[in-house]
């Protein structure tokens, strides 16, 4: 049984294509993701702009075609950019028409459980004690807190790398005020998070922000998910590459070894977010992981099959 996720974002559409084995094991065919910035204009009105709308789309009938080379059965979800557009239908109505079956447009409570879903499967050694994962987006992050393995909290915050990017962000490179107002913005949002008190914390990131951080850190020429996913990277690192993001221009962004020119522009207020969620939860490290949503939903997918 082959089966097709696709994660629809704010900032990125992403494809994993897997072979489902009679005993659930899980072997993947495929992995894509394009950053499509669907999501752009998140901090004004949320409106999908046809740039995007036109990105994605084209993102979803290259997505459609692989998994009709695969034989692969396709599951769609869609988050926050889709959540909050007044005309989500402009996307949504002919994405339908491309992948054969609706995109699944899914609240952050879902959105924050296929995060963990796929963690708590790539890492399985982090549920024995006090686990935090967050999953930063362009339009949202979501942060899950678990202890043995039980969920205790989960939250989808309205901060992203897009939306505050667009939110606080005027100047190239960006002013000292507005970072600082963009880091103020940050605690204020996670200030009511129970981050775990005391103890060994393990906290895991996922998603472009995280992984694109995990690459600068390796000066990686081409990504390599076998170096990125499982990557430990440290609080100096990150304070580190954001001293480098905030001194340099977008031109001198785009030339960093390991970060993709497409990220550049909202890549510093991801490593903001990072950063204050880290300092929150008293970790020294963030472990990375490049399976997000998309491994969540194959997962889910995978166990309903084996039990009907």
């Amino acid at each position: 049984m082959n089966l097709a996720t696709i994660d629809v974002g704010t900032n990125t559409a992403l494809l994993l294509v897997a072979r489902i084995g009679p005993d659930g094991t899980i072997e993947a065919l495929d992995e894509r993701a394009e950053i499509t910035r669907l999501g752009r204009g998140i901090g004004g009105d949320g409106a999908l702009g046809a740039e995007g709308i036109e990105r994605t789309l084209a993102a979803m009938r290259a997505y459609a075609a692989i998994a009709a080379r695969h034989g692969a059965e396709i599951a769609a979800v869609g988050t926050e950019a889709l959540r909050r557009a007044p005309n989500a239908a402009a996307f949504l109505e002919p994405a339908a028409q491309i992948l054969g079956k609706p995109i699944e447009v899914i609240d952050g409570a879902r959105e924050a459980a296929l995060t963990f879903r796929a963690v708590a499967a790539a890492f399985p050694d982090a549920l024995t004690g006090a686990l935090v994962v967050v999953d930063i987006g362009g339009g949202s992050t979501e942060i899950v807190i678990a202890s043995g393995g039980e969920v205790t909290f989960k939250v989808s915050l309205a901060l992203g790398s897009v939306r505050f990017t667009e939110r606080f962000i005027r100047h190239d490179p960006p002013e000292p005020a507005e970072t600082a107002a963009l880091t103020r913005a940050i605690d204020a949002a996670i200030a009511a998070v129970p981050f775990p008190a005391g103890g060994a914390v393990t906290l895991v990131g996922v998603a472009g922000t995280v992984t694109s951080l995990a690459a600068m850190a390796e000066s990686l020429a081409s990504y390599d998910p076998l170096r990125v996913h499982g990557y430990r990277l440290s609080r100096a690192a990150i304070t580190r590459e954001i001293a480098q993001l905030e001194a340099a221009t977008q031109a001198a962004r785009e030339q960093i070894v390991g970060l993709d020119p497409r990220r550049a522009d909202v890549i510093l207020a991801g490593a903001l977010i990072l950063d204050r969620i880290a300092a929150a939860a008293g970790v020294a490290e963030v472990r990375a992981s490049d399976r997000g949503i998309r491994w969540g939903l194959l997962h889910e997918l995978a166990e309903s099959r084996r039990v009907a």
